[in-house]
Parts: C-alpha cells; sequence; structure tokens
C-alpha cells in the first residue's frame, strides 16, 4: 500500500472516531428539531406526521432501526429530568410478559439493558427542540414545544394529504 492510500485510512480512521464519538451526544441543533420515536407504535407514526410538518428541520431518530446507545439513553433520560425506568412502558404486554407485573430491577443499568434490547418499550417519543427536552404523551402535545415561526403546524397533519 502506497502512502497516500495509508494517509486516506488514517483520515477516514480519524473521521470515524470523531463520528463516534459525536454519536454519543444527542444532536440538538437550534434551527432542528430532533424526534426520538418507534414507528412500530401509533403514538410515534402520529409525532413523526406532526413533527414533519414543522417549518424546522427534523432529525428523526426511530428507536426500532437505529440502534441508541446507552449514553444517549441515559443523556435522554436527564434532559428529561426522570429516571431510566420512566422511559419504559411497564404497562406494555411485553415488557409484562417479560418481567411480570410488579418489577424490581436492580439498578438503571437493567433499564438501560432492555431499552437496548426492547426499544418498542419506549413509553413516548421525545422531541428536543432548542436544547430542551419534551416527552410526547400525545401527537399534538409537539405544538406546544415549538416557537411562533412554526407555528404554521397543521393540528392534524392527516388533512393535508
Amino acid at each position: 500500500m502506497d502512502s497516500v492510500n495509508k494517509s486516506i485510512l488514517i483520515l477516514l480512521h480519524l473521521s470515524k472516531i470523531e463520528f463516534i464519538m459525536d454519536m454519543g451526544v444527542l444532536a440538538t441543533d437550534k434551527n432542528k428539531v430532533t424526534l426520538i420515536y418507534n414507528s412500530g407504535n401509533s403514538i410515534g407514526k402520529q409525532t413523526y406526521a406532526y413533527v414533519s410538518s414543522s417549518k424546522r428541520g427534523i432529525l428523526a431518530i426511530d428507536s426500532s432501526k437505529t440502534n441508541i446507545t446507552g449514553t444517549q439513553w441515559a443523556e435522554i433520560a436527564d434532559g428529561l429530568g426522570i429516571k431510566l425506568s420512566d422511559l419504559i412502558n411497564q404497562d406494555h404486554p411485553d415488557f409484562k410478559k417479560e418481567y411480570g407485573e410488579k418489577v424490581d430491577l436492580d439498578d438503571e443499568h437493567d433499564y438501560l439493558k432492555i431499552l437496548e434490547k426492547k426499544p418498542e418499550l419506549l413509553a413516548t417519543p421525545i422531541v428536543i427542540v432548542d436544547g430542551n427536552f419534551h416527552a410526547i404523551e400525545s401527537p399534538s402535545d409537539f405544538v406546544k414545544y415549538i416557537d411562533a415561526d412554526s407555528a404554521d403546524v397543521s393540528r392534524n397533519p392527516a388533512e393535508e394529504k
């Protein structure tokens, strides 16, 4: 391998390391809305429709298709001001089937494992707007968190089709 190819490989390797390091921190671009959701449930799909109709750019992270790291889940919980266990829908049939009615896991790390292995158990979609994290209980909740420049977001994105 010649020196040019070695230099290219080194640059690619360094770029990959920088990219991986950046992946540990969620994007909070002021001009974009970050949505963390699961497309496997209806509230996730509906919230995606609302966020997509915003004038702002969107970074949509579908937890059913994108691996979210433990560090990122911890950052999400911290941003929301909740425990990791609160990110999980403990009433979900899959959760109850695996862990039973009364859950007593040893530590928060156990909840990270659950989120990493079963992202469909995410309790609610999460939006990050202007660096602020918000749990979305209802798809229309998103409208409360955007500023005036996006105020013309349709309250029912299905009507736009």
